[in-house]
């Protein structure tokens, strides 16, 4: 049997999972339920190497080192990162994965698994079976969607209505709870998963046909294309001229070819912390208590603590999510509305809603401890072998303490090394630059001093991982 090609959609930002999901880092590339995240999940779960080819994935320009990280830390590998210049919705994102199977593969190997990377599947071992059903239609010719077979009347999902056989009568947007309500008592209602199969031959020639602009436009776009390290960055130019368009909209609303594969998989889609509640373990009490917490009096709960003590009495069906720097309460049936919440932080130009006091970069991590208008402090944690760009910048200095490990400093035209428990001071302007040549992780605190501590305040003179 011919192998099927993997294409993992990553470009979601996840706005309904604040603050734990953030424009930084979204939640397919958080580890929700144990020690995996859902982005490693979604890979592991297509790696039959009988099966699949190496996976496609795309995502955007930002998140590039974070699905390398996430990779590596799976001992995986992908066969391409395609990285969009913008997002663009999923229609232009699987045509750029179609022309890049078909460049490599040809129309004789051509068959693509789309699959959204932030998405819970607990049934796999059934996933991979439906999988190998759904290949003979695919070979056919046909787009087909896997629609999953309801559990109850849900608002927050698109349903497909199914007729003859495999044929799809119609999409179907969100619902109101009366009209889900009927769906489920028809019985030929199906959730809208996102998942597809078909031939890249067969979606570009339907894209072609029916949303041509997307297609003329990434068409151009990849063939501009430009290699950069292992990822594939599309151009520019023409991805922006792309229609911010799904693929449901652009092809398979308007396709005379596409079928419907009903699937029970106990499947998931993440959208709100009151899925992630519903999936979650829970005890007596009907709680999904995590972290440090003390609940007395307290039913039908979710409270993650992943910063110091929370209690509770007498309470009951609330989201409560307790970070370093945020904190969210919700009643469980207004989960849906903190998008809403994380627009207003986004409005206001708030950091809560971009970035995690602790953020990962490809060197390592940097932890914010300390902020004030004048200051700014923070724990970097350097991996052995890597190192930070030679940068400068205009409005802070630096003073660094080593704390583990073996520091090696550029600073203007001197490099030195610094032992634990030594210090230097990175003047304003002066081009500098971090590395650990050693064989265990280097940790220093960095104290910023300036008029200006944004993390945009840096001018890059060489970087090894091409920022």
């Amino acid at each position: 049997m011919k192998k099927i090609n993997p294409i993992i959609l990553s470009g979601g930002s996840g706005t309904r999972l604040w603050p734990l999901s953030r424009t930084s880092s979204p939640k397919q590339f958080l580890k929700l339920f144990d020690d995996k995240s859902l982005f490693q999940k979604t890979v592991l779960r297509s790696w039959d190497i009988q099966l699949f080819n190496h996976p496609t994935i795309v995502c955007n320009n930002d998140h590039r080192f974070s699905v390398a990280y996430e990779l590596q830390e799976i001992s995986k590998t992908a066969r391409s990162i395609i990285l969009e210049p913008i997002a663009r919705n999923t229609a232009p994102a699987i045509a750029a994965a179609a022309f890049d199977i078909l460049k490599n593969y040809g129309e004789d190997n051509d068959l693509m698994l789309v699959m959204p990377s932030d998405h819970l599947i607990k049934d796999e071992n059934d996933f991979i079976n439906y999988i190998k059903k759904a290949t003979e239609l695919a070979e056919d010719g046909y787009l087909i969607t896997f629609g999953i077979v309801p559990e109850s009347p849900e608002t927050g999902y698109g349903y497909i209505e199914k007729g003859e056989g495999f044929e799809v009568k119609r999409f179907v947007e969100k619902p109101d709870l009366e009209t889900a309500k009927k769906f489920i008592e028809a019985g030929n209602f199906f959730w809208n998963s996102g998942i597809f199969m078909f031939k890249a031959s067969v979606y570009l020639q339907n894209l072609q046909n029916l949303s041509l602009e997307v297609f003329e436009n990434t068409k151009k776009s990849y063939e501009n294309s430009v290699k950069d390290l292992d990822f594939i960055r599309l151009e520019e130019k023409n991805f922006k001229e792309c229609p911010n368009i799904s693929i449901d909209y652009a092809v398979m609303e308007k396709s005379k070819k596409i079928a419907i594969l009903p699937i029970s998989v106990q499947w998931n889609d993440i959208g709100s912390w009151s899925a992630i509640a519903e999936v979650s373990k829970k005890d007596q009490n009907n709680n999904s208590l995590i972290g440090d917490v003390l609940a007395a009096k307290t039913s039908n709960c979710y409270i993650d603590s992943k910063h110091g003590l929370v209690t509770t009495i007498g309470i009951s069906d609330l989201i409560i999510v307790n970070l370093k720097d945020a904190v969210l309460i919700a009643n469980k049936n207004n989960t849906q509305d903190v998008k809403e919440v994380y627009q207003k932080l986004k409005d206001k130009s708030r950091e809560e809603c971009n970035n995690h006091p602790k953020m990962y970069r490809p060197w390592g991590s940097f932890e914010t401890i300390d902020l004030s208008d004048r200051f700014k402090v923070k724990r970097i944690t350097v991996k052995p072998g890597e190192s930070l760009s030679l940068q400068m910048h205009h409005y802070r200095s630096e003073h660094w303490i080593v704390v583990r490990g073996i520091a090696t400093v550029t600073c203007g035209d001197k490099v030195f090394d610094l032992n634990e428990d030594q210090s230097t001071y990175i003047p304003l302007g002066n081009k500098h630059r971090l590395e650990n040549k050693g064989r265990e992780a280097l940790e220093l605190i960095e104290v910023q001093t300036g008029n200006y501590l944004g993390e945009d305040d840096i001018i890059r003179f060489s970087d090894k991982y091409g920022r």
